[in-house]
């Protein structure tokens, strides 16, 4: 028996009861790789055929810190999903974050919570790929020169649908 199905069916489990998307694994394409000293990304495609990024790390991870290590990853994030019965979970933490820093200030705009949303706890987190950049998907490696190497490589673009 693989040991890796166990991590599928885990993973599975997590993406349901943290993010409320119930997905079948179809094909992992990269498993646990490091994206940072403390954080693990997992890239995997569904029977679906969309591809998604599990990231989990040991600290705490912001929203902000995700896009950056979807962008290290050459990858172009379509989507990041928010905690199960929280549709609004990265404007409401925006908007809080803003209150602070602007008590007086009562309606924001979407420009005005652009920087603040990213301010939000995003660990784990499940983001909705819509493309491998350079067909090429880098892991966080101390020993490189610019601190990223070719973990694998793999052709993915999304194409919507009218």
């Amino acid at each position: 028996m693989n040991p890796d199905v166990y991590d599928d069916m885990a993973l599975e489990q997590i993406a349901k009861s943290r993010f409320g998307m119930s997905i079948d694994i179809d094909h992992v394409v990269v498993r646990a790789v490091p994206v940072s000293r403390v954080a693990r990304a997992t890239l995997f495609l569904t029977t679906k055929k969309q591809l998604l990024l599990y990231v989990t790390g040991t600290s705490r991870l912001l929203l902000s810190d995700i896009k950056k290590i979807v962008s290290r990853m050459g990858l172009t994030a379509e989507l990041y999903i928010p905690p199960k019965a929280q549709p609004n979970y990265f404007d409401d933490i925006g908007t809080q974050k803003f209150k602070d820093v602007f008590p007086g200030r009562s309606h924001p705009s979407k420009a005005d919570l652009q920087y603040y949303r990213t301010l939000a706890p995003y660990n784990p987190a499940l983001v909705q790929i819509s493309e491998v950049r350079t067909g090429e998907i880098k892991q966080f490696d101390t020993d490189a020169a610019n601190q990223w190497r070719v973990v694998a490589k793999f052709a993915y673009r999304r194409i919507k649908a009218i």
